[in-house]
């Protein structure tokens, strides 16, 4: 298949099924946190919570794009993306692989509450600084797309703060806003075994369904950005870009940002901006010469890779600098003809074959539908000192779909982990005081959105280094 020698044939196989692998752990550890609190509260049984979220969780992937994914692939450095030594992108593959999947077991295992997210990007930036450790690498750590690194490192950081106090906030308004019977009918713990008023329970299954979307379209879309990395790692000739579109389709998008460039006055940017002016115009003309094909053949598509992107991060830093004296609509412009992901020449870096997004699909569904009880466990019973109740359930869960949502709207990867955790917590502290959480619990959670990242930086680095090693 596609040529390839049979070690290396044997090697992608293996990095694709631990790919599945990892997404399918995701499943079980993230999703659990959709289905705890329609569980909890009697609203769905157990088997059909997850077979619902399972499917519902599917659809999401598919629908969602591929935004969010390559916002994943896009902290790499370039130079790693499009390495020719097959080898070396298999080292980077592995090491992402390995420690992900490690922290994610792990933490599922003893049923704490992480983030795959952050074990994902943790691994992505320890196999950037890795490569950044290297004796032949003479960027350093600037090989690492920080500025990426830091917008998503935000939105992880973000989401438990704002899911926390959300629920805290919507807690307060139902019960000032709703009238005594109601408030009685979803302020007070279920009883046992007994499912709830009608309504109720519908607002409660709705909430899991969105949950179960949002969760589907952005935690689905790190795996397809993770499958996306090892295809162009070890296939660059066949995915570095998408020739499923007729490369002559460029030209207008290469004719605006050629023509917004050349109305910057060089004599009044830095010598870096400069440089990246004349990068930009190079690239451009690279471009252009493939143009005038349909299709990009195997021998360029890495070199076009290259320049899509070299023209799509600096463009992205001249619309940013104030220095460059452009009109708004001239970088309203610029910026949809080169960096709006999915759009304009992003579309040739930015996309996922329809089988990859199926494969992530079932991965992630079947994933919910089998190892989830440990984690909802925890978040169901072991985060607040009380019974779960109706309006608490609802509450998490409408404040962190809303959260993943938005998150996904803007092409940001969250932690939907800790947005329904702190989601809980909030609800909690907002019936009883900060005296119905369960310390232990939040020190375990806390302790892991903390360790996370670094464990998960640490390790992948140290096992890029060795796989580089190695092979």
């Amino acid at each position: 298949m596609f040529g390839l020698e049979t070690d290396i044939f044997l090697l992608l196989s293996f990095c694709l099924l631990a790919a599945c692998a990892f997404e399918f752990i995701n499943g079980f550890h993230d999703t659990a946190n959709a289905v705890a609190t329609v569980i909890y509260t009697n609203s769905l049984k157990p088997t059909q919570a997850v077979v619902w979220s399972g499917l519902i969780n599917f659809v999401g992937v598919v629908t969602g794009g591929v935004g969010v994914g390559m916002s994943i692939v896009n902290l790499l450095p370039v130079e790693l993306l499009i390495d020719q030594n097959v080898y070396h992108s298999i080292a980077m593959v592995l090491a992402l692989l390995f420690s992900a999947i490690i922290w994610n077991f792990g933490t599922w295992y003893f049923g704490i509450p992480a983030s795959s997210s952050h074990t994902l990007i943790g691994a992505i930036l320890g196999v950037g600084l890795g490569y950044a450790l290297l004796p032949d690498n003479a960027t350093g750590v600037a090989a690492v797309n920080w500025d990426k690194a830091k917008e998503i490192f935000y939105a992880l950081f973000l989401s438990p703060l704002v899911g926390f106090s959300l629920a805290v906030i919507l807690m307060f308004t139902l019960r000032r806003v709703l009238n005594k019977d109601i408030r009685k009918q979803i302020f007070d713990e279920p009883k046992k075994n007994e499912e709830p008023p009608f309504w109720v329970r519908a607002i409660l299954i709705t909430t899991c369904t969105l949950v179960s979307f949002f969760h589907g379209r952005n935690d689905g879309q790190k795996g397809i950005g993770l499958v996306m990395l090892i295809l162009i790692g070890i296939l660059p000739a066949y995915f570095a870009i998408n020739n499923t579109i007729d490369f002559d389709k460029i030209k207008p998008d290469l004719s605006t940002i050629s023509e917004k460039v050349a109305l910057i006055d060089t004599t009044k940017v830095s010598d870096v901006e400069k440089v990246r002016i004349n990068d930009i115009k190079a690239s451009v003309g690279f471009l252009n010469s493939l143009a005038d094909s349909n299709k990009v053949s195997k021998a360029n598509a890495l070199d076009a890779r290259k320049a899509l992107l070299t023209i799509s991060g600096n463009a992205k830093k001249l619309v940013e600098d104030p220095d460059v004296i452009l009109s708004a609509a001239d970088k309203t412009a610029l910026k949809a003809a080169a960096v709006q992901e999915e759009k304009g020449i992003r579309k040739y870096t930015d996309h996922a074959p329809m089988w990859v997004v199926l494969m992530i699909s079932l991965s992630l569904g079947l994933g919910t539908m089998i190892g989830w009880k440990r984690i909802v466990v925890t978040v169901g019973e072991k985060i607040g000192k009380s019974h779960l109740t109706y309006a608490q359930g609802a509450s998490a869960e409408l404040v962190a779909a809303t959260t993943i949502g938005l998150a996904s709207w803007f092409k940001l990867p969250v932690s939907t982990t800790h947005s329904l955790s702190s989601g809980i917590a909030g609800t909690m502290v907002a019936s009883k005081g900060i005296k119905n959480l369960q310390s232990g619990t939040i020190k375990n959670i806390a302790l892991a959105w903390v360790l996370t990242l670094p464990v998960a930086i640490i390790l992948s680095a140290t096992l890029f280094l060795f796989f580089r090693w190695l092979l």
